[in-house]
């Protein structure tokens, strides 16, 4: 299997949960979103799925 780099951020996962929550009729806080961002991003990582890199790594 071939491997692809993928930039992603925790602001747009935040951006994401946004629009789906508010699709589905919620309304999260900014706190909200952010913890859920770090939670997903967190997630992507303990799963091997994404691999952290800082900016100044790039």
């Amino acid at each position: 299997m071939r491997e692809i780099e993928v930039f992603i951020d925790t602001e747009e996962i935040a951006e994401f949960f946004m629009k789906e929550l508010v699709q589905r009729g919620y309304v999260p806080s900014e706190d909200e979103l952010e913890e859920i961002a770090d939670i997903t991003f967190e997630y992507l990582i303990a799963k091997c799925i994404i691999d952290e890199e800082w900016e100044d790594d790039v």
